[in-house]
C-alpha cells in the first residue's frame, strides 16, 4: 500500500475478533516501533510492553471502565493485544517524552493497519493504569518507566478504504 493510500484509510478500529495475531505480523509492528525517530535518539527512554495475557487485560478494562464510570463498559474492545509505550521520567522530561512516546505508537498503528489489522490508540487505558500503582507494578517496567500512551491492535472485519477528508480541517496560517 503507497503511503498515501494508508494515511487516507487509517482509522480507529473499535472491533475486534478476537484471534491472536501471528507472530510475523506482531514482529512487523514492533519492527515498526523501532523505526520511530524520539528526541535526541534516547531510545533507551522508552520500553515496550507488550500484553496479551487475558488476565491482564481485562484487569486494565475493569481500571478502565471504572476510571470512566461505565463499569460495563469494554474499552480495549476485545483487541488481543495491548502494546504499552512507556517512557524513563515522562513528568520529568515533558513533551519530549510523551511525544516520542506518542510517535512510537503512531508507527505501530500505521504498521498494523498495513498488514490488514486493526489498530487504535488507547489513552484512557493508559490514565487507570498510572492510577493503580498495583497493575503499573505488575509490568513490570524498568525503575523510573511509566506507561504514556497504547495501542491494542488484532484482526477485525472492518475493511480500510481511502476517505474523503476535508482539506481545511485544520486551521493552518501561513508566516511568511
Amino acid at each position: 500500500m503507497d503511503a498515501y493510500e494508508l494515511l487516507e484509510s487509517r482509522k480507529s478500529v473499535r472491533t475486534y475478533t478476537g484471534e491472536a495475531v501471528p507472530g510475523s505480523q506482531e514482529s512487523r509492528i514492533l519492527r515498526a516501533a523501532e523505526l520511530a525517530p524520539v528526541g535526541m535518539g534516547r531510545f533507551e527512554d522508552f520500553h515496550l510492553t507488550v500484553i496479551k495475557n487475558p488476565q491482564i487485560l481485562k484487569q486494565i478494562e475493569l481500571a478502565t471502565a471504572l476510571m470512566l464510570g461505565k463499569p460495563d463498559a469494554h474499552p480495549l474492545y476485545g483487541a488481543p493485544e495491548l502494546v504499552l509505550v512507556s517512557a524513563k521520567d515522562p513528568e520529568q522530561k515533558g513533551n519530549v517524552a510523551y511525544s516520542g512516546a506518542a510517535i512510537i505508537a503512531h508507527n505501530m498503528v500505521l504498521a498494523a493497519e498495513n498488514q490488514g489489522l486493526g489498530a487504535c490508540y488507547i489513552w484512557g487505558a493508559v490514565a487507570a493504569l498510572n492510577q493503580n500503582p498495583d497493575l503499573v507494578s505488575a509490568l513490570e517496567l524498568p525503575e523510573g518507566f511509566l506507561p504514556c500512551c497504547g495501542v491494542i491492535f488484532g484482526a477485525t472485519t472492518e475493511t480500510f478504504t481511502p476517505r474523503e477528508v476535508d482539506s481545511e480541517r485544520i486551521r493552518t496560517n501561513v508566516l511568511s
